[in-house]
C-alpha cells in the first residue's frame, strides 16, 4: 500500500453513508450558531430508541472522553478512586490528576479477568469505580452482571461503565440505570458509527447523575449534532460495518496466532498482541504501519492494533512477519 497504513486510534475504517456526511455539511450551514434545543432533543430522542432507555436518562456531550473526564471532576474529591489496569490511557491520565486517593486492580494476560471479590473489597468508604467493559487495551470484558449489581447494591459506591466499544461486544448494563441512581454508562458515536471526526458521545445516567449533570451545559457542534442524528436514523450501516470488522478481526487473530504471535481475544475493534521484540511499534512505523505502543503497560514490544480494511491488516500481518523473521 502507499503511505502510512493508520491502525492506532481504533477507527472505523469506512466513512459514513452519504446522507449522513450531506447532513454534516448541511450544519455547517449553521455554523456560527450552536445546536438548537430542539436538534438536542431530536438525539436524545433517538438515543433513547437505540438504548432502550427513556430519554430523561440521556446526557449528550462532546465525546465519552470528555464526559469521563467530567465524572472523575465531579466526583472523585472526597472518594477514592477505583480502576482496572491497565485502562483507557487518556481516563486513567485524568485520574491521576484530580483523584485524591487512587487504587488500581491490576488484569493480567493471558485472559485479564477482574477479581470480583478484589473490587468489592475496596467498597468500604465512598468510592468510585470506573470499569471500561470491554477493557481497553486488551479487549477483554471485565464485568459480569452479578458483580455490577454487586457493587450497585454499596450504598457507598458510584459505578462507572464505559461501553465505547459496546456494538462490537454487545454486553451492556444500560437498563440498570432506570433502578439504580449510582450507575452511569458512557458511549461513543466514535467508534462503531464511525464519527470519530464528529466528536459525540453521551450518558445514560442513574439518576444521582442526573441530578448533578443537570447543572452542565455541554453544546454540540451544528455539523456534530445533524451526522449524529442522520446516523442515528439509519443505523444499518452500522451493523454492516460493525459484521465486517467483527469478520476480519477473527481472520487477523487467526493469522497472527499461525505466525506465533501472542494476541489477546478481544470484544472490541482491536487486539493486544504481546510481544518481547523491543521497539516493536517504531519497527512497525518504519515499515509505513502505525499502531499503538502499549509497552509501558505490558512487555516490551507490546501493541494495540486497530481492526482495518482488509488490505491494510493484511500490510500489518506481512510487516509484523517480517520483524520476527529478521528477528530469527
Amino acid at each position: 500500500m502507499n503511505g502510512l497504513v493508520n491502525l492506532s486510534m481504533n477507527e472505523m475504517p469506512f466513512l459514513p453513508p452519504n446522507h449522513v456526511v450531506s447532513a454534516a455539511r448541511e450544519g455547517l450551514s449553521k455554523l456560527n450558531r450552536y445546536a438548537g434545543q430542539e436538534d438536542l432533543k431530536k438525539l436524545r430522542d433517538l438515543l433513547a430508541c437505540y438504548t432502550g432507555v427513556p430519554e430523561s436518562y440521556i446526557i449528550p456531550g462532546p465525546g465519552s472522553d470528555c464526559l469521563l473526564r467530567e465524572i472523575i471532576y465531579a466526583y472523585s474529591g472526597g472518594r477514592k478512586l477505583v480502576m482496572a489496569s491497565p485502562s483507557f490511557l487518556p481516563t486513567v491520565q485524568k485520574a491521576k490528576q484530580f483523584s485524591t486517593k487512587l487504587v488500581s486492580i491490576r488484569i493480567s494476560p493471558p485472559k485479564f479477568q477482574l477479581n470480583p471479590d478484589s473490587l468489592l473489597d475496596e467498597l468500604t468508604e465512598p468510592t468510585l469505580v470506573i470499569i471500561d467493559n470491554p477493557n481497553n487495551p486488551s479487549g477483554s470484558i471485565l464485568i459480569d452482571l452479578r458483580t455490577v449489581k454487586a457493587v450497585l447494591r454499596n450504598k457507598n459506591a458510584l459505578l462507572v461503565i464505559d461501553e465505547a466499544y459496546f456494538e462490537f461486544s454487545e454486553v451492556t448494563f444500560a437498563n440498570l440505570v432506570i433502578d439504580h441512581p449510582n450507575l452511569v454508562i458512557t458511549r461513543t458515536l466514535d467508534k462503531a458509527f464511525g464519527l470519530a471526526g464528529a466528536r459525540v458521545g453521551y450518558l445514560v445516567a442513574g439518576e444521582y447523575f442526573l441530578n448533578a449533570f443537570a447543572q452542565f451545559s455541554f453544546f454540540l457542534p451544528q455539523s456534530s449534532t445533524q451526522a449524529a442524528i442522520a446516523a442515528l436514523q439509519s443505523s444499518a450501516y452500522m451493523k454492516e460495518n460493525v459484521q465486517f470488522i467483527v469478520t476480519e478481526r477473527k481472520r487477523v487473530l487467526k493469522k497472527m496466532l499461525n505466525l506465533g504471535a501472542t494476541v489477546c481475544p478481544s470484544r472490541t475493534n482491536f487486539l493486544l498482541v504481546l510481544t518481547d521484540i523491543p521497539d516493536m511499534a517504531l519497527k512497525l512505523k518504519d515499515m509505513g504501519i502505525l499502531i499503538s505502543d502499549v509497552s509501558g503497560q505490558f512487555l516490551s514490544g507490546s501493541i494495540r492494533v486497530s481492526v482495518g480494511l482488509r488490505e491494510e491488516n493484511d500490510a500489518f500481518i506481512d510487516a509484523y512477519q517480517k520483524i520476527i523473521e529478521t528477528r530469527n
